[in-house]
């Protein structure tokens, strides 16, 4: 009797053991993930109950205590301890308590590259319970200019090597009685405070700890800049609750204290300073760390560092991928890389290259309020979903009209939402659990990121802007982004930002900017179809003076297109659809075409030649 009933047990537990490989293959896997986050979760609800915050910086001070003499930064030959950053970024927060005149929640602006005192000033500002806001280096004059005010900053900090981009806004900034505060001993500009000289003669010991005491997870902390759907670049409030969530990400997808990280990325994005330094913080981790992505030197950096997780985006795969052969390519100790928008093709192409590396895919807007996480590995995707995480974070793919560029609503005024293998535009419901803290400044732009009325009355979505795919095994795919965006060298190209810049010329009645996709790139490339004022000529010097002073390099125009007249939507909208479709065949596009070409530094007429080369990869973008 009793042999047959464990006959029957073990019976029945191989049959469910078959039902579930077979229905439900990512039961475990998903368990264990969910396990984990979960755990996280748990850690965060107890901060909003006892009312007492352990930020990613008192995260790092803690580690300071317990792993004084371990590495923590590793920079161009220079090694730095966890007690080294502690007592450099504690001068900082001295220097700038006793002479910068800052107090508990003031507005800071940094200007700086990728060094180590980035993270100084970066921690000591927080050290003072100051909002620090990281500015990308890229921009130029009045989108700098823009940034910093909108962020209601009362200080600058720049680094030693953005003299040139600080003399363009300085008089601004003056005119403005904002302090200005650059990391070096001397300054060659008038007004401009040292901070380098004025270090040595303050103390290392820690400020009060009451000024950087966080009472709640939704206080801010931080303002990363995204470009967004409204042209010039948006200060988006980051939270205590995002800057935990993303400093868990590398240990969320199997990171260990021993690991070696390997940062390329610029630290004013979030995925460099949220999920690749506070991952280091959080797990007791050592990072490398590089002034700028070098695809020449990567492996070689990698094997010099013993690098044991990377961090990537798309493009830096690709350019990887690119790279000349060599021997020995898969000799190195990286077993990890952390990051989000690379291509299947890549993704295969970098696994079959550089070895079994497991690939952490992730999505998440640096606004948004959610998240996915490609945990499974599965080949393309960005993240998986299943019915306990719904729960957690409700999100819908919902229809959108591409002609209108606006969300379909039926007969009812309600949203729907698409069918699986259906692309569609997605939505994340705001909650007290899942927030959305917008944006600084001008409230409209956050009223802009939210849909309501979605589904029943009182409902709010966030609106990622984002087009994605989930198939039957709920892994969601990235599409496309929607409105005036699109990506480029891993980057938001605002397209009423090039539009305005553009439109300043005096020959110019109005520019209509949109990006062009080409094989074998990531994103999309930027063109501008532009119209002359009456009785003007075209001057393309001029334009390509205007665009390489006042944008980054990769929101210039790659192409032009010289039309007499600008299609418009109904509602007045410029057409940008049609444009997008039609690309830059000088084939079968009738109107004058013109390249900007690097080695020329001008626009120049585009051939077939030309085209052919950019088509088939030889000429690189």
């Amino acid at each position: 009797m009793a042999l047959s009933w464990i006959t029957g047990l073990l019976a029945g537990l191989a049959a469910l053991h078959v039902v579930q490989r077979r229905f439900f293959p990512f039961f475990w896997v998903d368990l264990r993930f969910l396990l984990k986050v979960m755990r996280y979760g748990f850690q965060i609800e107890m901060y909003k109950r006892t009312g007492k915050v352990t930020t990613v910086v008192d995260r790092f001070m803690q580690q300071a205590q317990r792993i004084p003499d371990k590495v923590f930064l590793v920079y161009e030959g220079q090694v730095f301890t966890y007690r080294d950053i502690d007592k450099r970024s504690n001068r900082v927060a001295q220097l700038f308590m006793k002479h910068g005149g800052l107090k508990k929640g003031d507005t800071v602006a940094m200007l700086m590259n990728n060094e180590p005192d980035f993270l100084n000033v970066w921690f000591g500002l927080a050290k003072l319970g100051c909002m620090v806001a990281f500015l990308n280096y890229n921009i130029r004059s009045r989108s700098l200019l823009h940034c910093f005010h909108s962020c209601g900053a009362k200080l600058l900090i720049a680094g030693a090597d953005m003299l040139d981009t600080l003399k363009e806004i300085l008089p601004n900034l003056q005119e403005d009685n904002v302090s200005v505060w650059i990391m070096a001993k001397e300054s060659p500009l008038q007004g401009v405070n040292t901070i380098i000289d004025k270090l040595k003669s303050v103390s290392d010991e820690p400020v009060p700890q009451h000024l950087c005491f966080v009472s709640t997870i939704k206080a801010a902390t931080l303002y990363i800049f995204t470009s967004g759907t409204t042209g010039l670049p948006k200060a988006a409030v980051i939270s205590q609750l995002q800057a935990l969530k993303g400093a868990a990400g590398i240990w969320a997808f199997g990171g260990k204290p021993d690991d070696i990280v390997y940062v390329t990325l610029p630290l004013y994005h979030s995925a460099a300073s949220i999920i690749g330094i506070g991952g280091c913080i959080y797990l007791g981790a050592t990072c490398v760390l590089r002034k700028k992505f070098s695809a020449s030197q990567f492996w070689i950096d990698c094997r010099k560092h013993n690098v044991t997780v990377v961090q990537y985006i798309g493009e830096l795969c690709r350019y990887l991928c690119n790279q000349p052969k060599r021997e020995g390519e898969k000799d190195h100790k990286v077993r990890m890389a952390v990051g989000n928008g690379v291509r299947s093709d890549v993704w295969k192409e970098f696994i079959a290259r550089f070895g079994d590396i497991k690939m952490c895919e992730l999505y998440g807007a640096t606004e948004g309020n959610i998240c996915f996480m490609n945990h499974t590995g599965k080949i393309g995707s960005v993240g998986r979903s299943n019915f306990i995480y719904k729960l957690i974070f409700p999100f819908e793919l919902i229809k959108y009209d591409f002609e209108k560029d606006e969300p379909i609503r039926n007969a009812q005024g309600w949203c729907e939402s698409v069918k699986k293998g259906e692309t569609g535009l997605l939505i994340s419901q705001v909650n007290s659990l899942n927030p959305f803290f917008g944006y600084a400044g001008n409230k409209s732009h956050t009223k802009k990121k939210l849909l309501c009325e979605v589904f029943k009355k009182g409902d709010v979505y966030f609106n990622t802007g984002d087009l994605m795919v989930q198939d039957h095994d709920n892994f969601l795919y990235f599409r496309d982004r929607i409105g005036d965006t699109f990506r480029w060298k891993g980057e938001n190209v605002a397209t009423t930002e090039v539009s305005d810049t553009i439109g300043m010329l005096d020959f110019i009645q109005e520019a209509n900017v949109y990006g062009v996709s080409i094989q074998g790139h990531e994103g999309k490339v930027g063109m501008a179809s532009i119209i002359l004022k009456p009785n003007q000529q075209l001057h393309l010097k001029s334009i390509y003076e205007q665009v390489v002073t006042y944008l980054p390099a990769y929101a210039s125009p790659r192409f032009l297109r010289l039309q007499e007249n600008m299609e418009v939507t109904g509602t007045f909208k410029q057409q940008k659809f049609r444009l997008v479709e039609q690309g830059f065949n000088p084939s079968t596009i009738t109107d004058p075409l013109y390249f900007l070409d690097d080695s020329k530094k001008e626009y120049v007429p585009m051939t077939k030649e030309i085209y052919n080369t950019i088509i088939s990869g030889q000429l690189k973008l």
